[in-house]
C-alpha cells in the first residue's frame, strides 16, 4: 500500500501579493521526512519559485508536537551506499530550493525541530518558535555524521556552539536556541500567529522587487569576499533604478514626511 504524501500548500491572495503556507503533515511520526515526503516538499518549493506574485512563504509542521522531527530512521536503516546518496541528496535539494526561493521563507516552529528539520529551519530566512520547542542534531546517536546544510550552522550559531550541538546530539530549549542566534523570536503558543503576521505585514509594506533583490544579495554575501559583496551590491543598486518601484516608494515616503 502506497503511503499518502502529506505536504499541503495553501495560498492566500492579498492586495500586495500572495502568501503561501506549506505544511508538512505526518503528525503520527513527528512530521518526519521519508524519501517520498522529501521529494514532495522539494517540488512544492520549486513550484512556488515560479510564482511571480508570491511575496512570502510560511513553512510549518502540522500539530504542536513537531516542526519536522528529522529524517525517517526506519527508511534510512534499509539504505545502501547508492540509495543513501539519493536520500541525502533529496533532503539537500529541499534546503537548496528554500534558499533559492526568491522570497523570504519563515519557519514557524512548534515542538521538536531535529536533524534534517533543524537544517531546513536553518535554511529559512526567519525563524520563530514557541517556548516549549526543542532543537537538536541527533545524527551521531544513530551512527551518522550531520551533513548537508549542517554546514551552515557555524555561520548562524558559531563554530563552538555548532560543534556542541552536533557532537553531543543533545537538545537545546528555545531560549538557548535564541541565545545562540538560531531563532529570531521565541513566543508563547498563543502569540506565534500574530507575531508571524507582524513580520508578513512589515515585509508586504516594502517593495516586492526590493525584497527579492535583497534575498538574492544576501545569498551572494554568504559566498563572496567583502570587496566582491560590496561590488555586487553596487551593481544591484544601479539595476534597481531600471524599474519604477524605487521612485514610487521614495515619493510615498517624501509625501508622508511632508504631511
Amino acid at each position: 500500500m502506497t503511503e499518502i504524501v502529506d505536504v499541503h500548500v495553501q495560498v492566500e491572495s492579498r492586495t500586495d501579493g500572495r502568501i503561501a503556507t506549506v505544511t508538512v503533515d505526518h503528525q503520527a511520526k513527528l512530521n518526519i521526512l521519508n524519501l517520498a515526503r522529501a521529494e514532495r516538499l522539494r517540488d512544492v518549493f520549486l513550484d512556488l519559485a515560479k510564482d511571480d506574485e508570491l511575496r512570502i512563504v510560511v513553512l510549518e509542521g502540522a500539530g504542536d508536537r513537531a516542526f519536522i522531527g528529522g529524517a525517517d530512521v526506519e527508511e534510512m536503516v534499509t539504505l545502501e551506499p547508492a540509495s543513501a546518496r539519493v536520500f541525502i541528496s533529496t533532503l539537500h535539494e529541499i534546503m537548496q530550493a528554500i534558499r533559492d526561493l526568491p522570497v523570504p521563507v519563515i519557519a514557524k516552529i512548534e515542538g521538536y525541530c531535529l536533524g534534517a528539520g533543524l537544517e531546513i529551519a536553518a535554511s529559512c530566512d526567519l525563524r520563530i518558535s514557541t517556548v516549549s520547542s526543542r532543537f537538536g542534531m541527533p545524527e551521531v546517536r544513530v551512527g551518522l555524521p550531520s551533513v548537508i546544510e549542517a554546514a551552515i550552522l557555524p555561520g548562524i550559531v558559531g563554530w563552538g556552539r555548532a560543534r556542541e550541538l552536533i557532537y553531543t546530539g543533545e537538545m537545546w530549549d528555545a531560549y538557548r536556541a535564541q541565545q545562540a542566534g538560531l531563532l529570531e523570536r521565541v513566543v508563547p503558543v498563543s502569540a506565534i500567529d500574530e507575531s508571524i503576521d507582524m513580520w508578513i505585514s512589515s515585509i508586504l509594506a516594502n517593495g516586492p522587487r526590493a525584497i527579492r533583490a535583497q534575498k538574492c544579495l544576501i545569498a551572494k554575501w554568504e559566498q563572496l569576499s567583502l570587496d566582491d559583496a560590496i561590488t555586487v551590491g553596487i551593481d544591484m543598486f544601479e539595476k534597481a533604478f531600471e524599474d519604477s518601484e524605487p521612485r514610487n516608494h521614495m515619493r510615498k515616503f517624501l509625501d508622508r514626511a511632508r504631511e
